[in-house]
């Protein structure tokens, strides 16, 4: 007897749960020939600000872990990646993708001795600066290549102890929505990831736009959608970036430093010298 398959049911990432956009509304996904392959949630500014509380909420024990314990739960996450591999696209984008998290994994107890130091100053005081993470960082992923250009601005934030919230490829979400799949069954804890699919244009500026938002990185190559972000961020004093899409592992780790960079702060301290 012949029988219909369960077709998936896709889900916005939110607070390590899989929830459906307060909305109720929803996009077609399309395949390469623009057959209908999938209904994703069209996710709502009402679905940024409940991911920006999750993140918010999960910034300070992310942070607070030890940096050989986040290296730890990304390279989790490269594991759990490549073993879902053929089930996410174009085997070389994945293969990618899980390198890219291996690399900045390798960052996470690397960047205290690269950024940091102590300070000469003419005083009898000691000086010297750590790296902190910023806070809640967003990402405007890029539509193409989808999983590798979201992860080459996710790795570096998460590496770098900061929370993430991402709003992903409009025209090919499936990857990325893959992805929250599989982290919510690695070791990355709830809330320090949060992925919301839909319309870029609805969802861009309200992240930008939200003032508990450290940070945004956008790689979406919009330049009047970048110029809108730039005005958002220096109205509600955040830093911002912006970053071509990375189409390969050399691109998303050549200029490893300069990413991690962005979504760090530095923290100086003065201490007295002698009696």
């Amino acid at each position: 007897m012949s029988r219909l398959g369960v077709r998936k049911t896709y889900k916005l990432y939110v607070g390590g749960a899989f929830v459906r956009s307060e909305s109720g509304r929803y996009d077609r996904a399309l395949g390469p020939n623009d057959e209908h392959i999938a209904n994703v949630p069209r996710g709502s500014r009402k679905d940024v600000r409940d991911a920006m509380a999750a993140a918010r909420k999960a910034a300070g024990p992310w942070a607070a872990r030890t940096a050989y314990n986040r290296g730890q739960i990304l390279y989790r996450a490269a594991e759990a990646l490549e073993s879902r591999g053929e089930e996410l696209g174009p085997t070389a984008e994945v293969v990618a993708a899980v390198d890219v998290l291996v690399h900045y994994a390798g960052w996470t107890d690397k960047l205290p001795a690269v950024l940091g130091g102590v300070n000469p100053v003419a005083m009898p005081y000691l000086s010297f600066s750590l790296p902190e993470p910023t806070g809640v960082v967003g990402i405007i992923a890029p539509d193409e290549p989808p999983l590798l250009g979201l992860i080459a601005e996710l790795a570096p934030a998460l590496a770098a102890g900061n929370t993430v919230v991402a709003v992903i490829s409009e025209r090919w979400p499936l990857p990325a929505l893959d992805l929250g799949e599989v982290l919510g069954v690695s070791d990355v804890p709830g809330g320090v990831v949060n992925l919301v699919s839909g319309r870029r244009s609805e969802l861009a500026p309200a992240l930008g736009a939200h003032r508990d938002l450290n940070a945004i990185v956008d790689a979406a190559g919009d330049p009047e959608l970048g110029a809108e972000l730039d005005r958002l961020a220096a109205e509600t004093v955040k830093r911002a970036r912006h970053a071509a899409p990375a189409t390969t592992y050399e691109a998303a780790t050549a200029d490893a430093l300069s990413r991690l960079e962005a979504v760090t702060e530095l923290k100086t301290a003065w201490h007295p010298v002698g009696a």
